[in-house]
């Protein structure tokens, strides 16, 4: 039977070696692996939504500490494609996961294992060498008994399939989330929960946040840091506006228009003949979706629902960037862009 992780890490030492390497954390959409990341990070390297296939492309989130670096690689949801855009969303993922050191499956306490989950699992059970750790992910919106019926159900899978679990632990990242959103460093110091059924909304659940790192470290290489101290992600700063953006344009759209929608940032500049202690960066950025019938929906009445994405969004950019910013939004129609091999070139897959 699969170790279940739910106490007190044993205490390291002074001589345990430096130990650095990659984790990604994979699962299907909507599973909490971006809100997991921007977790145990204590910032947000990562958009968030509860729109499925919301992670585009494999994003990278460093964790500090005195005796690893831990670097995070988020990935899209393992899907069933139903265009071109999904087809190369589902080859990141599998690129990914076979160059990390660890991988971390997500898997929701709050939905009974479904086909997606097998899927997976069985692709996972391929590969031999990688250590495998299953991630009962928002475990505070379950109760203890759901909770301990999902980590007996993840085990029984990983019998059955004959995959290696190194660790199966459940996490609630939703208080730490909540602080990444506020641009403020996630509390990362709760003590860990003392055992699997602690009650949903305990905020014992948070705790094992910090618990899940100290399993994942020592999975690591030992290896010096591969990133300069305080990096807290490689992604460019052009390619985290650009998804901030996204992220406030994906609020509140229904049906088929969250995968319709792309951001990208045509000029980010500081603006010249500005005052050193007044800076200003100007940010050029179009929205594209697929059909000139969506542009209404994206703009609103009179502007007003672009106008609240550029509210919403440039809060964060300017927590991002260090400095004021003046954004300029526009909303372009690339016809089918999803299905066009030309048009993913142009932006950016």
């Amino acid at each position: 039977m699969a170790r279940m992780s739910v106490s007190t890490p044993r205490s390291e030492t002074a001589e345990a070696p430096h130990r650095a390497g990659f984790a990604c954390f994979v699962g299907r959409p909507n599973a909490g692996k971006s809100t997991l990341t921007n977790a145990l990070v204590g910032r947000k390297v990562a958009i968030t939504s509860n729109r499925p296939q919301t992670t585009r492309h494999s994003v990278r989130g460093i964790v500090h500490r005195p005796d690893a670096q831990l670097i995070l690689v988020d990935t899209p949801g393992l899907h069933k494609p139903r265009t071109l855009l999904g087809e190369r969303l589902n080859d990141v993922v599998r690129t990914t996961w076979a160059e990390v050191d660890v991988i971390g499956f997500c898997l929701p306490a709050d939905q009974k294992l479904g086909p997606g989950d097998r899927f997976i699992a069985k692709e996972l059970a391929g590969i031999r060498k990688t250590p495998k750790v299953a991630v009962v992910t928002k475990t505070d919106l379950v109760d203890s008994k759901t909770l301990a019926e999902q980590l007996l159900a993840i085990d029984a899978l990983g019998r059955e399939l004959g995959l290696e679990w190194a660790e199966i632990i459940p996490v609630s990242a939703v208080d730490a989330q909540e602080a990444a959103n506020a641009d403020a460093p996630a509390d990362a110091t709760t003590a860990p929960a003392d055992d699997a059924t602690a009650p949903a909304g305990d905020e014992r659940g948070a705790g094992q946040v910090s618990l899940l790192a100290d399993l994942l470290v020592p999975l690591l290489p030992e290896s010096p840091p591969l990133y300069p101290e305080g990096d807290l992600t490689d992604e460019p700063e052009q390619v985290m506006v650009a998804e901030l953006i996204r992220e406030a344009a994906l609020e509140g759209v229904r049906d088929e228009l969250p995968h319709s929608i792309a951001v990208v940032v045509e000029e980010m500049l500081p603006r010249p003949d500005r005052p050193a202690d007044r800076p200003l960066v100007d940010i050029h950025a179009n929205v594209y979706i697929e059909r000139p019938s969506q542009k209404g929906i994206v703009i609103g009445p009179k502007g007003s629902r672009l106008k609240e994405v550029g509210t919403k969004s440039r809060k964060h950019i300017e927590a991002l960037l260090g400095t004021p910013v003046f954004l300029d939004l526009h909303v372009k129609v690339a016809k089918d862009w999803q299905r066009d091999p030309r048009q993913l070139r142009k932006l950016g897959f």
